[in-house]
């Protein structure tokens, strides 16, 4: 299939799927979260390990606020339902997920590494959720993350907005493992998962899903926050200004 804003190829069992939007820094629009959740729909039934990858300079930095403006308001209204279902697939399908990141991850980015089951990085990684600059929060990132890293740690990096340090996303938790040559990181992991059926995989995230149901119970509270945070009309001018500026809201 022709893809628009990623990349696919399928190396039996793995399947590759690379977010590429390199003109907009891979943010994210509803284009993008469906035709990941399209590839995962081909994936059920023979793909047991999934890997997420961005671009070597970034892996994702978030929303499109560049494009909001060319948003329907259908295309607003589904797009938190339709990134938190892709999460949850990432989190809870019945594949192995990994996240191979390298260079910027921000805002709905961390949501989508922090939704994988492995995340491996390389050394210019960095991680940051900048949406409290905006008077945003991350709604539909936030269960993914405190599922992760903890509730505390992620209220922390919620409130300070600035990036996180890879040796700190290592303290953490937030990544896995981290070597200079990550692709050399991936191939040794996928070496080894390879063994894994799918059946195995299906029968022990279920089982650990049952451990852990917040993820289910989050749902509607994320989505309806993150609805009501960017159909507010003060945050929305905030973002265009930025857009057209570069000017953060506190800046005259």
């Amino acid at each position: 299939m022709d893809y628009q804003t990623i990349q696919v190829r399928f190396e039996q069992p793995v399947c590759f799927v690379k977010l590429y939007r390199p003109q907009s820094s891979n943010t994210i629009n509803l284009l993008m979260i469906d035709e990941c959740l399209q590839v995962l729909a081909l994936c059920k039934s023979t793909i047991s390990i999934i890997v997420l990858e961005g671009l070597p300079d970034f892996f994702c930095l978030g929303a499109d606020f560049q494009g909001m403006n060319d948003k329907t308001a259908s295309e607003q209204e589904q797009l938190p339902e339709h990134l938190y279902d892709f999460l949850m697939q990432l989190a809870n399908g019945a594949f192995v997920s990994i996240a191979h990141v390298r260079g910027k991850v921000n805002a709905g980015g961390v949501g989508f590494v922090a939704a994988c089951d492995i995340v491996l990085a390389d050394e210019t990684a960095e991680f940051s959720l900048s949406e409290l600059l905006f008077d945003l929060f991350p709604a539909c990132v936030l269960p993914f993350l405190i599922r992760r890293i903890g509730f505390q740690k992620a209220h922390y990096m919620t409130l300070m907005t600035r990036p996180v340090s890879i040796q700190q996303a290592l303290d953490w938790g937030l990544i896995d493992a981290c070597e200079a040559n990550s692709e050399s990181l991936l191939r040794k992991h996928l070496l080894r998962l390879r063994y894994l059926s799918k059946a195995g995989i299906l029968r022990y995230k279920r089982y650990m899903n049952s451990l852990d149901n917040s993820l289910t119970q989050s749902r509607p509270l994320a989505i309806a926050a993150n609805r009501e945070l960017f159909s507010d009309a003060e945050n929305l001018e905030k973002i265009s200004r930025y857009v057209q500026t570069g000017r953060f809201p506190w800046e005259t």
